[in-house]
């Protein structure tokens, strides 16, 4: 297998059998790459709740301090 047969790759790292192990990329690809999972991320959290009813601030903070006291109650 060749570096250039992958997109973003320099170089292929692979072990005594032949399978790829690490890949080498360049610095600001890893960085766009991270960008688009993190879009992926958001469009998929997007799409979950896009029926929902967006909650008024008080609804929204209280549904906050509740997570907070329930985080808080299992730390000990």
């Amino acid at each position: 297998m060749k570096a250039e047969n992958y997109p973003f790759a320099r170089e292929l790292i692979v072990d005594t059998e032949g399978h790829i192990r690490k890949v080498v990329i360049d610095f600001n690809d890893y960085q766009r790459l991270l960008e688009a999972i993190e879009d992926e991320g958001l469009i998929r959290a997007m799409m979950e709740v896009k029926d929902e009813t967006p909650l008024t601030l008080d609804e929204a903070l209280a549904e906050l301090e509740k997570e907070l006291i329930h985080c808080i109650n299992q730390a000990f």
